[in-house]
């Protein structure tokens, strides 16, 4: 939530002690909560998103498309095809060279 506030704090090229008195929260808290060492509660967290022009939902939902953005980006990669089998058995015996895999949808 903090690497959020903070970023859009710093695009809207404002201080913190300017957005920590539009939301009426300390900026010594403020700077916490942007660096993650403090949880907030969701009042202060929608005080913080009101205070940059934006709601709780729409805080909650950068959140989450962060998370989703990182996640897939150190999400491992890998394929079917180095699971299966060199060579495979058909159900009448014969070999068929390299496995195949299919997946349904």
């Amino acid at each position: 939530m903090g690497e959020v506030l903070r970023r859009e704090r710093l695009a809207q090229g404002r201080t913190l002690k300017d957005v920590s008195e539009a939301a009426r929260i300390s900026m010594p808290y403020l700077s916490e909560l942007e660096r993650g060492r403090k949880e907030a509660s969701s009042e202060v967290l929608a005080a913080a998103a009101q205070a940059l022009g934006f709601g709780l939902a729409e805080l909650l939902t950068r959140v989450r498309d962060d998370l989703v953005t990182t996640t897939e980006a150190t999400r491992p990669t890998s394929t079917v095809s180095h699971l299966a089998p060199a060579t495979s058995t058909t159900s009448r015996g014969a070999t068929s060279g390299r496995g195949e895999v299919r997946l349904a949808a």
